[in-house]
């Protein structure tokens, strides 16, 4: 499974910018999927997951101004991002997980496939 992020860039504070992943392959919508961001030498965190039935959790801090989506048609992964703080500054990968579970994957250790990322930047 190749993974390819697009939609980041530099908005202002309080703007909002989308996501997308494109998958390869016809095994997306069986793929348990998430966004994690990762700022330079600190670890990668999970900023939401969502399983193949759509059910979806998100970090704390980024509940209620996030939303994870997919697309099983067109083995497309989003991120809607709305009210943007500087915080948010990040690369942005999306990765998919082998494990067969209709739950979603939270642990990084399960996700299998790995975009190259999208940087988002905040200006304040």
């Amino acid at each position: 499974v190749q993974l390819v992020e697009s939609g980041g860039g530099l908005v202002q504070a309080g703007g909002s910018l989308r996501l997308s992943c494109a998958a390869s392959g016809n095994i997306f919508s069986s793929l348990p999927m998430a966004w994690y961001r990762q700022a330079p030498g600190k670890e990668r965190e999970l900023v939401a997951a969502i399983s193949v039935g759509g059910s979806t959790y998100y970090a704390h801090s980024e509940e209620g101004r996030f939303t994870i989506s997919r697309n099983n048609a067109k083995n497309t992964l989003y991120l809607q991002m709305n009210s943007l703080k500087p915080e948010n500054t990040d690369m942005y990968y999306c990765a998919a997980s082998g494990t067969h579970t209709i739950e979603p994957v939270s642990s990084d250790r399960e996700y299998d496939y790995w975009g190259q990322g999208t940087q988002v930047t905040v200006s304040s």
